[in-house]
């Protein structure tokens, strides 16, 4: 399995366009050790040849652009990009899909509850139609009654995906905003059964049960939620007043936190953060937080980084 992190920031980018937080105008003039960053997308592959696309940020074509994996290579038209999946219906993970729309039909692998909001509140189905065919859903049933679901991505083969239900919030544009259910929001286990090993992503986790936590410990590789370094950080630094809890995202340093999740693990497990919002200060490389995940040996995603777990 190899994957490829194409954007590793929270929804906005880093610097995000309209914000002069103290990380914003620090990397802009130049006096912030830091490296800018899109918004959250990987892209996974077994043969390194087609890749499945796990959420299309509206950052999609200058990632394409930075990773020759996906470029064109077989054909007038053609894509490395055979398949898309998304874990939720947030607009930072979704909206790259009409910049695909010339790739139409494309298979997404998506819930019923995404697949509701991506076809009302936010409807890119029904208007990529018009493209080729537009999206062919695959449905991922992964709800109340099937907490998880095991199915397998033709694009990927020798991988076996498991989408895990996640408490996390829904978009704004649903109707379940403030009150999601089970499919809102997804991780995913993915195994490689021919190599052995295994990855955990979940750049949405907004509280662990004792499920969750099963998984994460089952992985070889966990790529996980570091949207936030306390609940309110966005009050703190003066941009929102949401807080990490109101957008479905557990702190890393609060108590509870997910860094202390991430020490339970075992220690063969590695650990690395994505979805890193703006105002993160571990997105400081020197900054006294990004010390302190040294320490304990966890790592922080960066644009353009490549791996296998």
């Amino acid at each position: 399995m190899q994957v490829l992190v194409l954007g590793s920031a929270a929804g906005g980018g880093f610097p995000q366009w309209n914000c002069n937080c103290h990380n914003c105008h620090g990397i802009r003039s130049g006096r912030l050790k830091a490296r800018s960053r899109t918004q959250s997308s990987i892209a996974i592959s077994s043969d390194g040849e087609r890749w499945l696309l796990c959420n299309a940020s509206p950052d999609i074509r200058a990632q394409i652009a930075a990773n020759p994996e996906l470029h064109p290579r077989h054909g007038v038209r053609d894509s490395g990009i055979a398949e898309v999946l998304l874990v939720d219906a947030q607009i930072d993970h979704v909206t790259g899909l009409l910049s695909l729309r010339e790739g139409c039909p494309l298979n997404v692998w998506c819930t019923p509850n995404v697949h509701r909001d991506l076809s009302t509140g936010f409807p890119l189905f029904p208007m990529l139609e018009h493209w080729q065919g537009g999206l062919h859903w695959q449905p991922i049933e992964a709800d109340e009654g099937h907490p998880t679901a095991c199915f397998s991505v033709a694009a990927c083969p020798g991988l076996i995906f498991t989408a895990v239900a996640l408490h996390s919030n829904a978009p704004p544009y649903s109707p379940r905003r403030g009150a999601p259910t089970p499919g809102d929001n997804i991780g995913l286990y993915i195994e490689d059964t021919v190599e052995g090993r295994s990855l955990f992503y979940a750049p949405g986790l907004g509280k662990l049960t004792d499920a969750v936590r099963g998984w994460l410990a089952r992985a070889d590789c966990v790529l996980v939620d570091g949207t936030l370094w306390h609940n309110d950080e966005l009050q703190q630094a003066g941009v929102g007043q949401a807080t990490g809890e109101d957008m479905g995202h557990l702190a890393l340093a609060d108590q509870p936190g997910l860094l202390n999740e991430l020490d339970a693990l075992p220690e063969s497990v590695r650990r690395i953060l994505i979805h890193i919002n703006n105002t993160n200060p571990i997105l400081d490389e020197d900054s006294r937080q990004r010390a302190e995940l040294d320490a304990r040996g966890i790592e922080v995603a960066y644009d353009g980084m490549r791996f296998e777990p």
